[in-house]
């Protein structure tokens, strides 16, 4: 091999510089920020252990029938959360159920902004594609790193961090989704004098939203797959059960961690897969 005297870039020490930076400047929003998202997460999570656990998954059970018209959708609910319930892992699913929703809902607000000003602005798309394909490469563990020096060890950095990993595929499904509304609804739009505010509201976004809807799917999946590296850092919860359980060598206690989060995962991928059928049906028709 040529030993060839090139000096080494320090792209290392430059993201320290700018991390140490952002920390040195900004830790007094963060902290704040810190503590009001991990009171409202305490107050999220107490709220769902309010209930005995029959009756939230009872209700749980009622909501997945209601949704989906599905009366096999509603027993896997019922069922999969009594097991959860007789392996005495629920408040940690309470927990991880609590960060997935937070860090979904926080995604989602990201995510479909930023996914129609992509779709609609070229030099947006371009600009945004590169950098969710840096982030969705980017191995999961690395985004811990910048988590814990902005918020510390606990649920918010799982947050953060959960956040960072799942919202790239709903930021690409609603671009696309956009993207592939056919040009002639638009034309006729403009043909008969939509504002740019009609066409998205009354014409791109209708017709987008299952697109949309499968990327929030895997939004969600991937906040799942999250929870374990999550622990780590402190986000207890079912993934903190799997980390404990590898930990101590306690293989029937890491699977039966694992199966609490299969089961809210398959939950979930059942109730949002019926919403995005259900938002692409026209009216008064089947898909």
């Amino acid at each position: 091999m040529l030993d060839l005297d090139i000096p080494r870039l320090p792209i290392g020490k430059a993201i320290e510089a700018v991390i140490d930076f952002l920390v040195a400047h900004c830790s007094g929003a963060t902290n704040v920020f810190s503590d009001i998202m991990e009171a409202f997460i305490d107050f999220m999570v107490d709220g769902m252990l309010f209930l005995p656990p029959w009756l939230f998954i009872l209700g749980i059970g009622a909501l997945a029938f209601a949704i989906t018209r599905k009366a096999s959708v509603s027993a896997l609910a019922i069922l999969g959360l009594f097991l959860i319930v007789n392996m005495g892992l629920w408040k940690a699913t309470v927990s991880t159920l609590a960060l997935v929703l937070i860090a979904t809902l926080v995604s989602i607000l990201i995510a479909i902004p930023t996914g129609i000003l992509a779709a609609l602005n070229r030099t947006a798309y371009r600009m945004v594609m590169p950098v969710l394909d840096f982030m969705q490469t980017m191995p999961a563990f690395v985004y811990l790193i910048p988590a814990i020096p902005f918020f510390g060890l606990g649920k918010v950095s799982a947050i953060f961090s959960t956040v960072i990993f799942s919202v790239p595929p709903a930021i690409r499904l609603t671009c696309l989704g956009i993207r592939q509304v056919p040009a002639e609804l638009i034309e006729a739009a403009d043909a008969f004098g939509s504002s740019p505010r009609q066409k998205l509201f009354k014409i791109q976004l209708p017709l987008a939203t299952p697109t949309i809807m499968a990327g929030v799917n895997q939004t969600v999946m991937l906040a799942l797959s999250m929870v374990v590296v999550a622990a780590m850092i402190g986000a207890k919860g079912l993934g903190g059960e799997v980390w404990k359980a590898i930990q101590r060598l306690q293989p029937g206690k890491g699977f039966e961690a694992g199966i609490g989060i299969v089961i809210v995962a398959m939950l979930l991928d059942r109730i949002l897969q019926q919403l995005g059928a259900k938002n692409g049906k026209p009216e008064g028709g089947n898909a």
